[in-house]
């Protein structure tokens, strides 16, 4: 599966590479230490040495890429992991990582930026994309709803991924609601991710259990 995707796994790690140089050609005019770390707020909350934040961050998710990119690649059920899902897994870490430098550089020079609006902005598509897919999933070790209940029985990995794919693409819209509206208060965003993990996980137990999947 690497193989035959070596050349986005190479693109996709030039990506999450590529900040380190706007780094290098903007290092006088970043402060040292570097703000990387932010509240719901906008405000800065946590910081570290500017070496560390413009090598090491790049350095931690080429890292993490790559560990992504082997275990999915070998998967016990691997054949069960389409391309398409494959090559979104191959895209996901590049994707965060340049979004989260781009935000600590434009936070540290000075440029102001709704992180928080942007941020719900992205994790709002991101889940109805990936909500989309979850009820095409076939089972795997990898990618998906990964409990013993679902992985254990196929109808219960099943009926699972519908239930969850319906409420991740519903959170999300609630989460871009929630950006562009700023109607629901701010801890709204934790309680639709408890729903999205908590649900699945909940009736996937009572299938289990009642059912016997």
């Amino acid at each position: 599966m690497l193989k035959e995707n070596r050349r986005t796994l190479i693109i996709t790690s030039i990506v999450i590479i590529l900040p380190v140089f706007a780094g290098l050609l903007l290092w006088d005019r970043l402060p040292d230490p570097m703000a990387t770390h932010f509240g719901l707020d906008n405000q800065a909350n946590g910081y570290m040495g500017k070496a560390l934040a413009v090598f090491g961050i790049p350095a931690f998710m080429l890292l993490l890429h790559w560990f992504a990119a082997f275990v999915t690649a070998h998967d016990p059920r691997r054949q069960n992991i389409t391309r398409k899902m494959f090559t979104f897994v191959l895209w996901l870490v590049p994707l965060i990582s340049m979004y989260a430098v781009v935000m600590i550089y434009t936070a540290n020079l000075g440029i102001k930026t709704d992180i928080t609006f942007i941020s719900e902005i992205l994790m709002g598509i991101m889940f109805i994309v990936i909500g989309n897919y979850l009820p095409k999933a076939r089972r795997n070790y990898t990618i998906g709803i990964k409990i013993p209940w679902t992985l254990d029985n196929e109808e219960n990995w099943n009926r699972t991924h519908r239930l969850g794919g319906y409420l991740w693409v519903v959170c999300g819209f609630l989460m871009l609601m929630a950006a562009f509206t700023g109607i629901f208060p701010d801890y709204v965003m934790f309680v639709l991710l408890a729903v999205m993990v908590l649900v699945p996980a909940v009736y996937s137990w009572l299938l289990h259990v009642k059912h016997g999947l």
